[in-house]
């Protein structure tokens, strides 16, 4: 029991630093959860998080569907489509997140936390009863081995957390301890999220090749049944360890959770419509006020809801691939931003219904306010890198909004202006960059995304008014995914959801250290010294309002670099779904969001 599990990325120097100061350092009390900040709101015997119905009853299915295919079932590595739900629903973690906090975990598979006051190290004990749905017990060393073989052999994700682990020790029969090679206070709780696998079922097996073989995993569902490209079940293990946890309580209600695979939206909401499934989300408010007068919604065998939410407005727009020299100029974005008519899109296509996206983290207290100038603490924290700063970044930017008419000739001269700044001239027509070359770019979409695809129509009309020649291709879904992951494309749409505390994803989504690395999110190519810095002073912030500022001056720093052209968001989120189903009264703080359906909704007549 005493044996010490080190792994290869030992590091010297700050690594040994960290390990002396914590060998003199006094260990906290293990608790039953852990803050980003502060402590968390729910007390060691609480009953069940606040947004999850104790009492639901236990049974029935849910069917909902999903455009595109796949074609594995391994979640957790760059090759491959994997199918919707696998990680969710069948594997499990050290701890689980409540989504009525900004950032809280508590035990799930570990019983409970440790950690000194710098979180230079975290300690985990695993819960005695903790099993694999084949019956065989979760160990140290699974997750010892899930850490490192995601960390070296899985998705990219995983990569940025395992290097800065120093070493890993089985530290009693049920406990397990990682000390740290770099400061960063947020780590402690992406370990609590990292995946445990059964390191039985991966020996002698290549695990980053693609497969229809599901994981073994410790969550409420097992694989049951699928057809690859067509649909996948997940039923309910009747042997599940941990449906009694305080955590769980509410939670997991279903027998069945099926997706079924179609080839586009419109197909998916036809398929609803007949009753074949029992869930649908609208993005389209213009669609959800005059599309949802069918029989089921009149009979109220459909009920419609709007879930509302408290998280950032996040981004999603037309991302520009800056590893293309044309785009690699501020001022050519800066040009293509000013010709898309965000104002014409939204009316055509959501009845004007959408606000714009004006910054990463609008819509909550961690917005940059970046049309006004910075001050105060944003400002201290952006004067390091002033001279590599875009204009706007300090001064303040707004994006210039159309006029909503087909012309907008108003921004196409502004665009105009500026491209010829960048040494683009109009010949015959044709926009032509400083060698002669015609600019013309490729807007890489998937088949199926029908209102992204009429966004992109009216942007490549646009176009042609500067004398650009864009032209759309649209692709199926696994395609999309091999040609972003290689960053094979000009431009493209883009969307990523943020949180209420931004943290580590924050590197894989704009870090430089994802520009070259196939499976990275920073899709646009950013390299920005700004961007890098700002991330690591968030994640070394011990106090909130450093935090907040670094989070902050980083949202204008996004938004000023024109990496993406922005679109609309909501506020909230609109659900069709049937009668049978239902969710709790008490909304959780991130709304309709992970962790709220399927894994608090239940079943009945």
């Amino acid at each position: 029991m005493g044996q010490m599990y080190f792994h290869r990325l030992q590091r010297a120097g700050l690594a040994a630093a960290v390990l002396a100061a914590t060998a003199f350092g006094a260990a906290a009390e293990p608790k039953h959860g852990i803050a980003m900040y502060g402590e968390p709101a729910l007390p060691p015997d609480f009953v069940s998080l606040p947004y999850a119905n104790p009492d639901a009853p236990k049974g029935g299915r849910i069917v909902t569907g999903e455009a595109g295919s796949f074609d594995s079932m391994n979640p957790f590595i760059v090759k491959g489509a994997p199918a919707s739900g696998v990680a969710a629903l069948t594997v499990e973690t050290l701890m689980g997140r409540s989504y009525d906090e900004p950032f809280t975990l508590y035990g799930l598979l570990a019983e409970s936390i440790d950690t000194d006051a710098d979180r230079t190290w975290v300690e985990f004990t695993l819960r005695e009863g903790a099993r694999f749905s084949d019956g065989s017990p979760v160990t140290v060393e699974d997750v010892i081995w899930s850490f490192e073989k995601l960390g070296v052999d899985g998705h990219t994700r995983y990569a940025t957390a395992w290097k800065k682990i120093a070493t890993s020790e089985q530290t009693g029969p049920r406990s397990v301890k990682f000390t740290f090679n770099t400061p960063d206070r947020e780590l402690p709780l992406i370990l609590g999220l990292r995946p445990i696998l059964k390191k039985a079922q991966w020996e002698g097996k290549d695990f980053t090749a693609s497969t229809l073989e599901a994981p073994i995993g410790s969550g409420p569902y097992v694989v049951d049944k699928f057809e690859a490209g067509r649909f996948v079940s997940f039923s309910k293990n009747p042997d599940w360890w941990g449906k009694d946890l305080p955590f769980n309580r509410g939670m997991h209600n279903f027998d069945e959770v099926r997706t079924e695979y179609f080839g586009d939206s419109l197909v998916i909401f036809e398929a609803f419509k007949a009753g074949e499934l029992m869930s649908y989300r609208e993005t389209n408010p213009a669609k959800w006020a005059s599309n949802y007068d069918f029989p089921a919604t009149r009979s109220g065998d459909v009920i419609k809801a709007e879930i509302p939410h408290s998280r950032p407005s996040g981004i999603e727009g037309f991302a520009f691939n800056m590893r293309r020299p044309a785009f690699a100029d501020w001022r050519v974005r800066e040009a293509l931003t000013l010709a898309f008519n965000f104002e014409l899109v939204n009316m055509t296509l959501n009845a004007g219904a959408l606000p714009r996206i004006t910054s990463y983290f609008g819509n909550s207290p961690l917005s940059g306010d970046v049309a006004n100038p910075a001050a105060g603490k944003v400002l201290a924290l952006l004067e390091p890198y002033r001279d590599s700063l875009l204009p706007g970044a300090i001064e303040g930017y707004t994006l210039p909004p159309s006029d909503g008419s087909e012309a907008n000739r108003a921004n196409l001269r502004r665009a105009t202006a500026l491209l010829e700044e960048a040494g683009y001239v109009v010949d015959g027509g044709v926009l032509k960059d400083p060698s002669g070359a015609p600019f013309a770019f490729e807007i890489l979409l998937q088949i199926g995304a029908d209102d992204t695809i009429a966004a992109a129509s009216i942007y490549v009309e646009a176009l042609k008014r500067l004398g650009i020649e864009a032209r759309v291709t649209t692709v199926d879904s696994a395609q999309y995914k091999e040609r972003t992951t290689a960053f094979d494309f000009d431009m493209t749409h883009y969307i990523r959801s943020l949180s209420l505390s931004p943290g580590n994803e924050q590197v894989l989504y704009w870090g430089s250290s994802g520009i070259n690395e196939p499976g990275s999110r920073n899709w646009m190519g950013i390299n920005s010294p700004a961007v890098d810095g700002l991330i690591q002073t968030m994640l070394t912030s011990a106090d909130p309002a450093d935090f907040t500022a670094a989070v902050q001056a980083l949202d204008r720093v996004l938004t000023t670099g024109r990496y993406v052209v922005p679109f609309g968001y909501s506020p909230v989120a609109r659900l069709a779904y049937s009668k049978k189903l239902h969710y709790p009264e008490k909304l959780p703080l991130y709304g309709d969001w992970l962790g709220f359906q399927p894994d608090v909704w239940w079943y009945q007549e």
